[in-house]
C-alpha cells in the first residue's frame, strides 16, 4: 500500500517542483501552491461522479464525445474554474509566470489522486507508464492553461481572448490525447509524437512566461521609481 501511494504521488511532486523552481522572481507561497494542489485533488470526486452518470445514462454518444466532452472538456473546465475563482485574483498572483505554477499545481493535484486510484485498481507495474503519460500530460495541460491565464491577467489588451484560450487549448489537447489513447487500436505510435509535441509546447510556454515576467518586473520597477535616471 505504501509503495503504491508513494509511486502515485512522486511523479506529480517531481513535476510540480520542477515548474515551481523555474520561477526566477518571488517564489509563490508554498501554502497557496499546496492549497491549489489540494483543490485539484478534490476535483477527482465530483468529476468521477459526473462521468459515471453520463456513462450510465448514455447521455453522450459518438466517437468524439467521450474523449473530448465527458473527459477533456469536463476535466479542463473544472480545473480552469478552480484557477479562475481561487487563484487568478489572489495577491500572490503578481507576475505572468505564476500562472504556470498554479496551473501545474491544480492539474497535478488532480492527476496525483487519479494516479493513486488507478494504481490501487490495476497494480504497481503501471506506475512508470502512468508517470510518463497521464501525469505528465495533465501537468502540461495545466502549464498551458496557466500561461494563458497569466497573459489574460497582465496583458494590456485582448484579455478576453487569452482567457478563452486558457480553456480552449488545454481542452483540445486533452481531447486529442484521450482520442489517441481510447479510440486508436495502435495508440502508442501516434502517442509518442503527440507527447513530444506537448512537451515542446509546454516548455515553450514556460520560456515565454519567464520572459513576460521579466518584462513585467522591469516595468513595475520603473513605475515604482519614475524619477530614476
Amino acid at each position: 500500500m505504501l509503495g503504491i501511494v508513494t509511486a502515485g504521488i512522486a511523479p506529480g511532486l517531481a513535476l510540480l517542483s520542477y515548474f515551481y523552481l523555474k520561477d526566477q522572481y518571488d517564489s509563490e507561497p508554498l501554502s497557496i501552491v499546496f492549497r491549489s494542489f489540494i483543490f485539484g485533488s478534490l476535483l477527482v470526486f465530483p468529476i468521477m461522479f459526473i462521468q459515471y452518470v453520463l456513462d450510465a445514462e448514455n447521455v453522450v454518444q459518438g466517437v468524439l464525445f467521450k474523449p473530448f466532452l465527458t473527459m477533456g472538456l469536463l476535466e479542463e473546465f473544472f480545473k480552469w474554474f478552480i484557477l479562475y475563482f481561487t487563484v487568478l485574483q489572489h495577491i500572490s498572483f503578481d507576475e505572468p509566470y505564476d500562472g504556470i505554477v498554479y496551473g501545474a499545481s491544480v492539474s497535478l493535484g488532480f492527476a496525483t489522486i487519479e494516479n493513486i486510484f488507478y494504481l490501487f485498481a490495476n497494480g504497481l507495474e503501471y506506475a512508470l507508464g502512468r508517470a510518463l503519460l497521464p501525469v505528465s500530460s495533465h501537468a502540461l495541460f495545466g502549464v498551458i492553461m496557466g500561461y494563458y491565464l497569466g497573459k489574460s491577467k497582465f496583458a494590456k489588451e485582448s484579455k478576453k481572448k487569452w482567457l478563452l484560450l486558457s480553456l480552449l487549448i488545454p481542452f483540445l489537447l486533452h481531447g486529442s490525447y484521450n482520442y489517441i489513447l481510447i479510440m486508436l487500436e495502435d495508440w502508442l505510435l501516434p502517442m509518442i509524437p503527440f507527447m513530444i509535441f506537448l512537451w515542446y509546447l509546454g516548455l515553450k510556454k514556460v520560456k515565454k512566461a519567464r520572459l513576460l515576467s521579466a518584462h513585467h518586473m522591469q516595468d513595475s520597477h520603473l513605475i515604482k521609481k519614475p524619477f530614476v535616471s
